[in-house]
């Protein structure tokens, strides 16, 4: 066994995004779906806003993450004027789904 002793090198998050590709393509997914966020916020109203989380994006399809059926079913209503903005604002984004997240689960 050896005795040398071991470092441990401090990196920054860029640097080990940097490092591994994979880490970098999922940076760039967040990145992706929190712009979608941007872009459509205003669109939600407020009272809803606090129940609405972005999601992945996988492929074209973004994944808006709600806290309540009933927070889904008022989203639903939002979709085409969601989608319409998305795609004027250049967003490569074909789908929006809703996935309800029960807290503690």
């Amino acid at each position: 066994m050896s005795t040398a002793p071991r470092f441990h090198t401090m990196l920054s998050l860029e640097q080990a995004v940097g490092a591994a590709p994979s880490l970098a393509a999922l940076q760039e997914r967040i990145r992706a779906s929190q712009q979608c966020m941007e872009q459509v916020q205003h669109l939600i109203p407020i009272s809803l806003r606090r129940h609405v989380k972005a999601g992945p994006i996988q492929d074209t399809e973004w994944c808006l993450l709600v806290g309540s059926a009933a927070a889904s079913t008022k989203l639903r209503q939002l979709l085409p004027s969601l989608q319409q903005t998305l795609t004027q604002n250049g967003a490569q984004v074909n789908s929006i789904r809703i996935k309800v997240q029960i807290p503690g689960q």
